[in-house]
């Protein structure tokens, strides 16, 4: 467990299935996680209450959420009133930008993390996009997280001095859901504080047609796990299939 000379790290907890895999994953590996995550607008406060009782559970050293307002902007169906997609079919996900992608949102976000690194001269930001079992949100991907690790390096005291390069961490970019689930589990999870869903009903039940949900769903029945959500329809845990496999990969 982190101690108090434990290396510090800023972590973007959006209280999703994602970001909560993600710490367990940091603090394993040693880190004094300082979560971040944001009331920006979205259209529920569900993963606000989500981050924050993922936040308490992990005894992060610290966690702050940010209030901005993307709906100044909208452009997306999560800080609009347009409506969030549903029962979309899942191999269409990287063909088209879907509505559900906020714009310029994990760059806002990377910039309030990297701020607040420089200050708790913290050398490692902790973010966890996927670019298999996602969406299609352009913001995900291999080559935009590169580009921004470079720049950050380019805009940060430490980074010009060269006395503290920023890294951008992603041990989930190339993992299936599947894979992230398992590997969740492996670490002790609970994904029953966690939500996944774009447009839950007013009590926070999660919807289960939109393609988070969807996503998500996949993923356990896949890692043959049952999954703890609560559903607005009332359908029961997903139920492991016959040959539910071990885990398959745990990143270093």
């Amino acid at each position: 467990m982190p101690s108090q000379s434990s290396p510090r790290a800023v972590l973007l907890l959006s209280g999703g299935l994602d970001s909560t895999t993600l710490l367990a994953l940091a603090q394993r590996e040693g880190y004094a996680v300082h979560a971040l995550s944001f009331r920006y607008g979205q259209r529920h406060g569900a993963e606000i209450a989500a981050a924050q009782r993922v936040a308490q559970q992990y005894g992060v050293a610290e966690h702050v959420i940010a209030e901005i307002d993307l709906r100044m902007f909208g452009g997306s169906a999560l800080t609009s009133n347009v409506a969030v997609p549903k029962d979309r079919p899942l191999d269409d996900g990287g063909a088209d930008i879907p509505i559900t992608y906020v714009p310029a949102r994990n760059t806002i976000f990377l910039s309030f993390a990297l701020a607040w690194a420089e200050v708790l001269e913290a050398g490692e930001i902790f973010i966890g996009v996927n670019a298999l079992d996602y969406s299609g949100y352009p913001d995900c991907r291999p080559a935009y997280i590169a580009a921004y690790e470079r720049m950050a390096n380019l805009a940060t005291r430490a980074g010009v001095e060269g006395t503290r390069p920023v890294t951008i961490r992603t041990p989930l970019i190339d993992l299936t859901k599947r894979q992230i689930i398992e590997l969740g589990k492996s670490l002790g999870v609970d994904y029953a504080l966690t939500t996944s869903c774009y447009d839950p009903s007013p009590d926070g039940a999660a919807c289960a047609h939109c393609d988070a949900c969807q996503l998500r769903m996949k993923g356990f029945a896949e890692a043959g796990i049952p999954d703890p959500t609560r559903y607005a329809d009332g359908r029961a845990e997903t139920s492991p299939p016959d040959d539910a496999s071990a885990l398959s990969r745990i990143p270093s």
